[in-house]
């Protein structure tokens, strides 16, 4: 099987421009079709359209799912995609852009509810399902062929048909021959897509910026950019040594990215990890002040990963090594989960006070954990000044991205900075 048609699954060996057995202009070719078993599963604009389908006279309307005038959007429609209004937008800014839109507050119970429905038929397939969010997840459907009597292409059309049929959603498929490649697929034919990326994985990568490569936010676009490396190709033909001794270790996983290769298998049990930042000073440091100048750039640091990778984290990290390489390790749960570098230095603070007491350290780290999508979190639940926080915190995300990373920075560390250069 080369090609296959999407509303009646006829299969055929040559690519065609309507299917041949009911006329469908929806006709999925490539020639590696039938031995590609990596998927990646994404809903298309998610909650609008749970929003959408339960409000039919919103059909034609431009929708935005966040938290108020005073909020930031959490999701939209296509309608509204199409006049600018992006997630994570203030909401004063998304109804500049589409004031005729209509803004509906969260209800994660319902979301919650259809995600399960919609994994709940995925997992039918396989076991072999990782969930990334509510919207989107890996499937590995290697060896399910016999099982379902047809190849895994044609058993995920049929997937993606039962539940715009079940739930009146709709999902769009990536297929190929890892994850990193699935997830790039899927996001090529939104809504309602099935992209298959095959063997010309390098040459179809090369052109891309390299912001399309995961765990590659602004900050590291910059400094890839700085090493001359702004295009995917650019990663590919870079030296590996050159690249190993300018990132470390990330520079070889990127490398791997930029020739489409990814060694991850699709777990069900892999759990998020937390995002973290520490620093080894070069010499000891006693004083409470010391120790909280480093602490805010660290916080600063994960605060903007933390954004730039969609995620919060319910749980704030502290990590101190002592001179004799002893490590103390203290974790604070907080009320809900944050992506603020505000709460993180506040909660760090606290955690810091009890610890620094005279004796000097040779480390300091800052982390979330129990990380969450960010999009989970409902706005109108942070008290006024986390949600200021988020928004001026986003507004210099916005400003580094289009400056560079030390366009602007907090007074604090401006200040402890300078201090260091005067000495």
């Amino acid at each position: 099987m080369k090609a296959f048609c999407r509303d009646c699954f006829w299969q055929g060996e040559e690519a065609v421009g309507r299917c041949p057995a009911c006329g469908s202009p929806r006709i999925v070719a490539h020639p590696e079709l039938a031995g590609l078993s990596i998927a990646h599963m994404d809903c298309d604009a998610f909650y609008a359209s749970v929003e959408k389908r339960d409000r039919p006279e919103l059909r034609d309307v431009a929708v935005i799912v966040g938290g108020g005038k005073r909020g930031v959007v959490t999701t939209c429609c296509y309608i509204a995609r199409i006049k600018g209004v992006r997630s994570a937008m203030p909401m004063f800014k998304a109804l500049k852009l589409c004031p005729e839109a209509v803004v509906i507050k969260p209800d994660f119970t319902k979301y919650r509810e259809a995600s399960r429905i919609i994994l709940g038929l995925a997992g039918e397939l396989t076991p072999l399902i990782q969930n990334l969010s509510l919207d989107e997840a890996w499937m590995d459907l290697s060896g399910t062929q016999r099982l379902h009597g047809t190849p895994p292409a044609i058993t995920l059309a049929r997937l993606q048909a039962r539940i715009e049929a079940q739930t009146g959603l709709t999902v769009s498929i990536g297929l190929a021959a890892n994850k990193f490649l699935a997830k790039v697929a899927s996001d090529l034919d939104k809504p309602r897509g099935f992209s298959v990326i095959g063997s010309e994985a390098q040459a179809f990568l090369a052109p891309k910026p390299v912001r399309i490569l995961p765990g590659v936010g602004p900050a590291m676009v910059t400094n890839l950019e700085k090493a001359g490396l702004n295009t995917v190709g650019d990663l590919a033909r870079a030296d590996i040594k050159d690249l190993a001794e300018r990132f470390g270790a990330y520079g070889l996983r990127l490398h791997d990215l930029a020739h489409g290769r990814d060694s991850r298998g699709v777990n069900p049990n892999e759990e998020r990890k937390g995002i973290s930042a520490e620093t080894t000073f070069f010499e000891d440091l006693s004083a409470l002040s010391d120790l909280e100048d480093v602490l805010a750039e660290l916080s600063e640091k994960v605060g903007r990963q933390a954004r730039t990778s969609g995620l919060a984290g319910r749980v704030v990290t502290l990590k101190l090594r002592t001179t004799d390489f002893r490590i103390i390790t203290r974790r604070r749960t907080i009320p809900l989960p944050t992506q603020t570098a505000r709460t993180l230095f506040a909660v760090g603070r606290e955690l810091l006070a009890k610890e620094a007491t005279g004796k000097p350290y040779r480390l300091i780290g800052i982390g979330l954990a129990d990380l969450v999508e960010a999009e989970a979190v409902e706005s109108d639940f942070f008290g006024g000044e986390e949600r200021r926080a988020l928004a001026g915190e986003k507004t210099l995300d916005a400003i580094r991205a289009r400056f560079g990373a030390n366009a602007v920075t907090s007074g604090r560390i401006f200040r402890a900075k300078a201090s260091k250069r005067d000495e």
